[in-house]
């Protein structure tokens, strides 16, 4: 019984460990790209630091991503406490909202990529730590796949909803722009209680399979044939 309880401590820090990595740098990543464009909040505010508890929000950093683990749920889901952000402090708030906005996205494209090319000095490592090690790397792929796909749905406050209030017109922009307050519950609704109503009823949807899955897959095999471990 404990060495299977230890097991699963083990393979529970080969998730949790990329995870931290992962929320971090892209929260740091927002507000050291705000800095550039004129906003020093979140570095007031001391949210440019690469020190994880600063970032971490432990019911959605810690929990809830563990508690979907151990209840084998066909998807992980997490966040960290968002990076102020005073938009009207950019020098061109519309334009560089942009660039904050997909600062964080953009960063763990990279970290996705930089995983991978770690794979490559695996035999590097003490061979007791090699397994370990691994496993912290091709779970750090699939969680910054994951975070940069999710995050860029196009719904405030989620990175891609700010990129396109960015993007588009003055009108449809406030449009979207106020649904931001709102937007969280539509998404909690469409992850989680949509599949629920949808598999009572005997046709079970979940946009977390059908849609943001297959592109985190497709991604998957990019990062892995641009770094010469796709076959």
């Amino acid at each position: 019984m404990f060495g299977n309880f230890s097991e699963s401590i083990v393979t529970l820090t080969t998730w949790i460990v990329p995870l931290l990595l992962s929320i971090t740098l892209h929260e740091a990543a927002h507000g050291y790209a705000a800095l550039m464009f004129g906003d020093d909040t979140a570095k007031r505010a001391n949210r440019l630091t690469l020190n994880p508890v600063n970032h971490i929000d432990p019911f959605g950093t810690l929990l809830l991503p563990g508690l979907l683990m151990l209840s084998g749920a066909p998807f992980l889901f997490g966040y960290a406490k968002p990076v102020p952000v005073n938009f009207g402090a950019l020098k061109n708030p519309k334009r560089d909202m942009i660039w904050v906005a997909a600062a964080g996205p953009g960063t763990n494209i990279l970290l996705a990529v930089v995983s991978a090319l770690l794979i490559y000095v695996i035999p590097l490592v003490p061979s007791s730590a090699q397994e370990w090690v691994f496993l912290n790397l091709q779970n750090s792929i699939v969680i910054n796949l994951v975070l940069a796909v999710f995050n860029m749905i196009p719904l405030p406050p989620l990175d891609g909803g700010r990129v396109a209030v960015g993007i588009l017109p003055n009108g449809p922009a406030r449009a979207l722009a106020s649904v931001e307050r709102y937007g969280i519950f539509i998404l909690l609704g469409v992850l989680f209680l949509l599949p629920m109503v949808t598999g009572a009823l005997g046709a079970p949807i979940s946009i977390f399979q059908s849609l943001i899955l297959p592109i985190v897959d497709s991604l998957y095999h990019l990062v892995l044939m641009v770094t010469g471990l796709g076959a």
